[in-house]
């Protein structure tokens, strides 16, 4: 099938391994010209395209600088993927958690995706494109050791969604994608999710890994991979689904039990 994609430029945040790597390959295999941000540059993400940039995104205006540069390099952004994203696991409660570190959360997990999506959008209003924000269903599931998490991500899916409202009779999509567990480095490196849930369990990293679907309920028995995120962004972004505006992808092994 083809997708629509070849000649189009994608912006993609936290490009550089992960769920954003994946994305990037996937839009390079349709076509896309892809522009790929993060704070270190991979020798993974050279490799899928020349256009990188990197930038601290945390930064209040390194967003402008980022599209500055996108703008510069390729003429104009039809496709801008909000990836960044972490979450930082609170073993010890709401309780320690102080303002700076609820400003952290948010910071990395909405304002700089409403940060980039402000630089960004004229122009891909201009080229009547798309926005496709990474969520995660823990904007849907509150989790007390990702409570600051889990309320910035729906935050996120509400942005996304009041921004299709305003930009839909532009010709703009916006979309969120949003993923159960994902064993990237965020839930399997040092100091990761695994590793401060096993040590609440007493278990090693190892075996709380092979827990993960069983413990989480996964209906298929298996946590999502960065190839089916990729693949759902790259369907989003194509323009074989114009209709599809404000509405959240759940890619989640059968997580959310809720009809």
């Amino acid at each position: 099938m083809d997708l629509k994609l070849t000649g189009k430029t994608a912006l993609i945040t936290g490009a550089s391994r992960g769920i954003g790597l994946a994305i990037a390959r996937a839009l390079s295999a349709e076509g896309v010209r892809v522009i790929g941000a993060a704070r270190t540059i991979s020798a993974e993400l050279k490799e899928i395209t020349p256009h990188t940039f990197a930038v601290d995104l945390s930064e209040s205006a390194a967003a402008a600088r980022l599209v500055e540069f996108a703008l510069a390099e390729t003429g104009g952004i039809d496709v801008l993927v909000n990836n960044v994203g972490a979450p930082d696991t609170r073993t010890e409660g709401f309780l320690a958690i102080d303002d700076d570190g609820w400003a952290k959360v948010f910071d990395t997990n909405l304002f700089i995706a409403v940060r980039t999506t402000r630089a960004a959008l004229p122009g891909i209003i201009e080229r009547r494109g798309s926005v496709i924000n990474i969520g995660s269903t823990n904007g849907r599931l509150p989790l007390p050791v990702v409570i600051d998490y889990s309320a910035a991500k729906a935050a996120l899916l509400s942005f996304g969604k009041s921004l299709a409202e305003e930009f839909g009779p532009a010709g703009v999509r916006v979309n969120t994608v949003s993923a159960g567990p994902v064993m990237t480095d965020a839930w399997t490196g040092d100091g990761g999710i695994a590793d401060e849930l096993a040590k609440q369990a007493g278990l090693s990293r190892a075996e709380l890994l092979s827990q993960v679907p069983t413990m989480l309920g996964l209906s298929t028995g298996a946590p999502t991979t960065v190839d089916e995120i990729a693949t759902v962004v790259t369907l989003l972004a194509s323009r074989r689904v114009d209709n599809i505006n404000g509405s959240e992808f759940i890619i989640d092994g059968g997580l959310l039990k809720a009809v």
